[in-house]
């Protein structure tokens, strides 16, 4: 996926609690910086910094996770995360992360959501379908 492919980037600056004994930052809060990120891209989105703020929907839960290292990022970085959801299908969707540092590609990560009405998985609404196929600059698969 190339930096143009992504309608929203979220600047992160690393903290000092961020960084391991390496001076690095730890691994667990790459995690981290994509829900801020996506807390950012929600609200852009639907206009709520929540799932089922914007009452579409009920709530949303993280599936799976994974994250790829290409390069570390440091104390006092400014980082720019992108949020891109890439795939729909009837009650999950994937979104994709990319961390940059400048024109450096640090991070990419995956997280699969499942939406949820009364605890079961249920179909996303037709409504937040059609703001995310306005929303994205590339096209959504299964969307």
């Amino acid at each position: 996926m190339a930096r143009e492919d992504f309608s929203f980037f979220h600047p992160l600056r690393v903290r000092w609690a961020e960084v391991d004994m390496q001076g690095v930052v730890f691994n667990a809060h790459y995690l981290a910086f994509f829900d801020v990120a996506l807390t950012e891209y929600w609200a852009a989105l639907t206009g709520a910094r929540n799932a089922g703020g914007d009452g579409v929907f009920e709530h949303i839960y993280v599936v799976r996770s994974v994250i790829d290292y290409h390069a570390p990022a440091r104390f006092d970085d400014l980082l720019d995360v992108g949020v891109r959801i890439s795939r729909m299908g009837t009650a999950s969707m994937t979104c994709h992360f990319e961390i940059h540092r400048g024109g450096e590609h640090v991070i990419t990560g995956e997280t699969v959501y499942v939406h949820a009405l009364d605890g079961k998985s249920a179909p996303f609404p037709d409504v937040f379908r059609d703001r995310v196929s306005g929303f994205e600059k590339t096209p959504v698969d299964g969307g």
